[in-house]
């Protein structure tokens, strides 16, 4: 039997998918990004191990929440992919037993042939592009954002729906020509049901300290309103410029 390394759950997820969701956090990613909130959850060998059965259980007292809601389960972390085998069961008993929803919430790092049967049995995937300038994603995250166009990509000719989201942080996120080609990429695709700006937080700084690791981007405010309003309008002329074409 599969067992997932499991980092934390919560039962009232009202902001990952739609409607009210299980949320499951896995544990692993390849992805260091400056601003993560959650850098505990970055060591793949981690976690608390848990069969699917046990998930389940987890779930099952809530289901009506979920149901009535037109909610259901989404699994994050982490990053998902990597524990692909047990995502992919995991949805596939939800699905067989409740009809639930199903959400993936991934970077996109990694290969969507090899996550092959994940994505079968995925409903929706929230897919978080941290950069589209690839120079400043490898600094911003230390891989190349090539993997997550490709998954991106992939998702859109293969029918699937998504919703793209962009972590915002000033002086990373804010060039205007930057912002215009995350717009005319998104533009390219099919299957984008929304696009979401997330304003970074400096809530996860103490879980930096508490793993003796420096903050890379201390002292960096929140977005003010007023940047995230430019962000999308910079985002959405380029969605624009791509349509013209």
């Amino acid at each position: 039997m599969i067992k997932g390394h499991i980092h934390s759950m919560e039962t009232f997820g009202t902001v990952d998918g739609p409607g009210i969701r299980f949320v499951l956090f896995m544990q692993g990613c390849l992805l260091k990004c400056q601003y993560c909130h959650n850098p505990d959850t970055w060591a793949l060998d981690e976690g608390k191990e848990m069969t699917t059965q046990e998930v389940l259980a987890e779930i099952e007292p809530y289901l009506n929440y979920y149901r009535s809601s037109g909610g259901g389960l989404t699994v994050s972390g982490g990053e998902p992919t990597l524990q692909s085998h047990f995502v992919a069961e995991l949805f596939t008993e939800v699905k067989k037993r409740w009809n639930l929803h199903t959400t993936l919430d991934s970077n996109g790092f990694n290969e969507a042939e090899r996550i092959h049967q994940l994505l079968e049995v995925t409903d929706l995937v929230l897919l978080d592009i941290k950069h589209i300038d690839d120079e400043k994603h490898l600094k911003l995250t230390g891989k190349s954002n090539e993997r997550t166009l490709r998954t991106a990509q992939w998702l859109s000719e293969h029918g699937r729906k998504m919703w793209i989201r962009h972590v915002y942080v000033p002086g990373i996120h804010d060039q205007e020509e930057d912002l215009i080609n995350l717009g005319r990429f998104i533009g390219t695709l099919n299957g984008v049901e929304k696009f979401e700006i997330l304003p970074y937080h400096q809530m996860g700084i103490y879980k930096w300290e508490a793993l003796g690791r420096e903050y890379p981007l201390q002292g960096v405010p929140s977005p003010t309103e007023e940047e995230v309003q430019r962000a999308y309008r910079l985002i959405e002329e380029g969605r624009k410029q791509t349509a013209a074409e």
